[in-house]
């Protein structure tokens, strides 16, 4: 059950130079149980990653036949684009920057790797008085934390891991409470998250903050293996367990916004296991502490699949929902809506009205490779989820990313939707080129969207980007 959770926080499909969606590198999660691959394993080809689109550390040439665990990799990249935002809806002001981007990777075996690198952009064009460099990346101390794209000690065979980044389609354990969310999806604040994780015989803990430099979102998820603690150490650990889930956030970091405390309750039991495939049922009960009649209850069915060439892993739930709780309450819109919600009453999602009603949930997350290529790097990767209301609302959110012509072609899409169906419904969509050339040493990129950004009146300002550049690295 753990590799499900792991391997959706390790599907890291994000736009590079898109402050919506910024750019994560290796390493992974310490719970992600393939290795970092920064080097590839021994008899294998080295395919070019994901860049900008999965976690991107490359395969390092030439590589020499020693144990990878005490072997050191490293990756050595420079970007440098024309990047503008753009007005929407004849609200804002063009601007226009030169992006330079350096990004340094090392890594040492499964359970250290470090990260380094964000982007700078230097003005062009834009209103009299802004100043140099944008000042919206980089006026606050959180907005510092992006130098640090990752920061990986520990794995998930470990008994404590730690990592520290960017957060992008993230949930904690269970995913009731935190589920696909993204910590940067206001375009003007860059804080880096992080998470640990522990075990101590049968009981399992993850606590994760969403901002490390600043009074923001945290919470924690404790799992006791029911098997293990009643009949000691089980053959597959964690096929039986009990969950425990609060999350807090405290509004005082990334633009001051209400408070609200969430809890849950969650029971799973793996039903079925085969050679690479298992099933599970779950079912939960949540609420939100001092907040009466506030609460929801799920149940629902999951499964994994693992080939030499296929990673999945798909959940379909049904769920109910009153006074104001949902499911996935901090999900991949909630940097937005903590300052205004999707729907026609606005208003900070902690205070704004949610019909009571029934809800299904699905959610789905692939990867393939057709030539069995281990690690993260994939020529498909898909991750989608989606959720239908009762009274009409709908909310979906998708990312899709290809390798083609011998990965020298890669291609991402991701979209956005929230309440579609309804008055006031929220969409966002970027997408992202890039073409290898000269040996694929060299690469051209070019990236588009749109934006929301916070403003002080607690309304989203819309706005659009665009972006055209080169790079540069060692990754072939």
């Amino acid at each position: 059950m753990q590799r499900m959770r792991g391997w959706i926080v390790a599907l890291l499909l994000v736009l590079p130079g898109v402050t919506w969606a910024e750019e994560i590198v290796d390493p992974p999660p310490p719970e992600e149980e393939e290795a970092v691959n920064l080097l590839p394993p021994e008899g294998t080809a080295q395919p070019l990653p994901l860049e900008g689109v999965a976690t991107e550390a490359a395969s390092v040439p030439d590589v020499v036949s020693v144990d990878p665990s005490t072997r050191w990799a490293s990756l050595l990249r420079v970007e440098a684009s024309a990047w503008s935002l753009l007005p929407r809806a004849g609200v804002g002001t063009d601007e226009g920057f030169v992006q330079v981007e350096p990004t340094v990777v090392f890594e040492r075996g499964p359970e250290f790797g470090v990260n380094l690198g964000a982007p700078v952009r230097l003005r062009l064009w834009g209103p009299d008085g802004s100043g140099v460099v944008r000042r919206e990346d980089w006026d606050t101390l959180s907005d510092w934390g992006q130098l640090v794209r990752s920061l990986k000690l520990g794995s998930d065979n470990a008994p404590l891991g730690i990592w520290f980044g960017k957060l992008d389609s993230y949930s904690l354990l269970s995913g009731h409470l935190v589920r696909r969310y993204s910590n940067r999806t206001n375009p003007n604040y860059h804080p880096a998250g992080g998470f640990l994780t522990g075990r101590m015989g049968p009981v399992y803990t993850e606590a994760f903050a969403s901002d490390v430099l600043g009074a923001r979102l945290m919470g924690a998820e404790v799992e006791l293996d029911v098997e293990h603690l009643l009949f000691g150490k089980p053959e597959q650990r964690q096929r039986y367990t009990l969950a425990l889930s609060g999350v807090h956030d405290w509004g005082r970091a990334g633009g001051g916004a209400a408070s609200v405390t969430l809890a849950h309750l969650d029971a799973t039991a793996v039903v079925l296991v085969r050679p690479g495939f298992e099933a599970h049922i779950l079912a939960g009960w949540g609420g939100r502490p001092g907040e009466g009649g506030a609460w929801g209850a799920v149940v629902g069915v999951g499964a994994d699949a693992v080939t030499p060439t296929l990673d999945m892993v798909l959940r379909l739930e049904v769920r109910r929902q009153q006074g104001g709780f949902r499911q996935g309450f901090f999900g991949p819109d909630y940097e937005l809506a903590r300052f205004q919600a999707a729907g026609p009453a606005g208003g900070p999602l902690a205070d704004a009205p949610f019909s009571a009603g029934y809800s299904v949930f699905g959610e789905a997350e692939v990867g393939w490779d057709a030539v069995s290529y281990g690690g993260l790097y994939k020529h498909l990767k898909l991750s989608l989820g989606a959720e239908a209301f009762s009274w009409g609302r709908f909310d979906v959110d998708g990312r899709v990313a290809v390798q083609l012509f011998e990965r020298s072609l890669e291609v991402a899409l991701k979209g956005l939707a929230v309440g579609a169906g309804k008055p006031g419904a929220r969409y966002l969509g970027a997408a992202e080129v890039r073409w290898r050339f000269l040996g694929g040493k060299f690469y051209a990129l070019g990236t588009g969207g749109t934006l929301l950004f916070p403003t002080t009146e607690g309304t989203l300002r819309p706005g659009a980007f665009a972006s055209v550049g080169l790079g540069v690295d060692n990754a072939r």
